[in-house]
């Protein structure tokens, strides 16, 4: 499979041979979904608590004698049944929402998702992406260039675009970084919920190489 590869001044410099493997991937939206689920699920984090009546304070004492008052018995005025009283099954931070997830089926919904994106022709390859100094103006030129490609002319910052980096270069993050709907990310690190929340993806080479050492393993 072969793909069209630019320079960061929009102009059409070579074809790049892409791995079946990396890009042919059949669409399968249900099990997407259900890695997507696994993987929010995963980030969740239990904040709400409630205490329950060995956590409440007071109730040390039985509130009134067992028999001969003609009222209900009670043990203590922190059970659940009084006000102030401890809370039964309410929300505790002890809970765990995520869901098992092996990596064989985390790595199989990120590569339908890369093949998905090329199908529908939401990928940029780049030959290089390098820029003179670290300013947002510089960021915002190349993303201009870019734009004029056909088929990428929505890559611009109202546009989500994620730039996908083989190592993490400072002088090219802060260049992009304050852009607003543009993300970046290290190919080591990509998940399937960077690329379903952005709508184009901006490759350079090395990226690639990255992306085919890791997860072809």
């Amino acid at each position: 499979m072969e793909v069209k590869v630019y320079s960061q001044e929009g102009r059409e410099v070579k074809t790049l041979k892409v791995s079946e493997r990396l890009f042919g991937s059949p669409w399968k939206p249900q099990f997407v979904h259900q890695v997507w689920l696994a993987e929010e699920a995963g980030r969740r984090r239990s904040t709400a608590h409630t205490k329950d009546r060995s956590e409440v304070s007071g109730g040390g004492r039985k509130p009134w004698r067992q028999k001969g008052t003609g009222r209900a018995r009670h043990g203590s005025i922190r059970s659940p049944l009084w006000i102030g009283g401890g809370v039964t099954h309410g929300p505790r931070t002890e809970k765990v929402y995520a869901r098992k997830l092996n990596k064989k089926a985390r790595r199989k919904a990120l590569l339908t998702i890369l093949a998905q994106k090329l199908r529908d022709r939401e990928i940029l390859f780049l030959d290089d992406l390098k820029v003179s100094e670290p300013k947002t103006k510089k960021g915002l030129e190349i993303l201009k260039k870019l734009s004029k490609i056909s088929g990428f002319e929505k890559v611009d910052p109202k546009a989500s675009a994620l730039v996908i980096l083989p190592q993490k270069d400072e002088a090219v993050w802060r260049a992009f970084r304050n852009i607003k709907h543009i993300s970046l990310s290290e190919a080591r690190n990509l998940n399937i919920a960077d690329l379903l929340s952005h709508k184009f993806l901006i490759f350079p080479e090395d990226a690639h190489r990255v992306l085919e050492e890791t997860f072809l393993k």
